[in-house]
């Protein structure tokens, strides 16, 4: 469904790596496969306000900005600024640039906060109202042909677990 979701994207691609790795999977081996394939170019690694603001608890979470710029949006019910735990508090005031050029001008290393317009939507939401029967409430959530994917396989059908 991924493919299906970025296909009228150029430039974009579905990586599975982490789907197809035996055993539990981190984000800094992932970067690091990531970094050894594009050698010195930038590489940015996208994170939602929340799990920015979780970072300290991920698996060697330090080495990320060594491996890549982190790039924060916003995320709906997710307040951004002083509340960072102290230890992401630091490396936000180390590494904080103002603008996404400075993603440009080096491989890795700067934090950037980018505003969107958040839309109050997730994945576990869309999967329960289909499951509820209700295609209404996704409608423009979603690809055509993801959409059609789904109802060609009846995934999400009610009485079907929407997990």
């Amino acid at each position: 469904m991924a493919e299906l979701g970025i296909a009228g994207y150029p430039g974009l691609a579905v990586d599975a790596r982490e789907v197809l790795r035996a055993g539990p999977s981190y984000t800094v081996p992932t970067l690091e496969e990531l970094r050894a394939e594009v050698g010195s170019g930038p590489l940015a690694l996208i994170v939602g306000a929340d799990a920015f603001l979780g970072l300290p608890t991920w698996h060697r979470w330090r080495e990320l900005p060594l491996l890549a710029h982190i790039v924060v949006v916003a995320r709906p019910g997710t307040a951004f600024d002083g509340a960072m735990p102290p230890a992401l508090a630091s490396e936000w005031a180390r590494r904080h640039r103002a603008t996404p050029d400075a993603l440009r001008a080096a491989p890795a290393g700067a934090i950037v906060r980018v505003d969107i317009t958040p839309r109050p939507i997730s994945a576990s939401a869309i999967r329960a109202a289909l499951a509820r029967g209700d295609r209404a409430a996704v409608r423009g959530l979603l690809p055509a042909a993801v959409m059609a994917y789904i109802e060609r396989n009846r995934l999400y059908r009610p009485g079907q677990d929407a997990t």
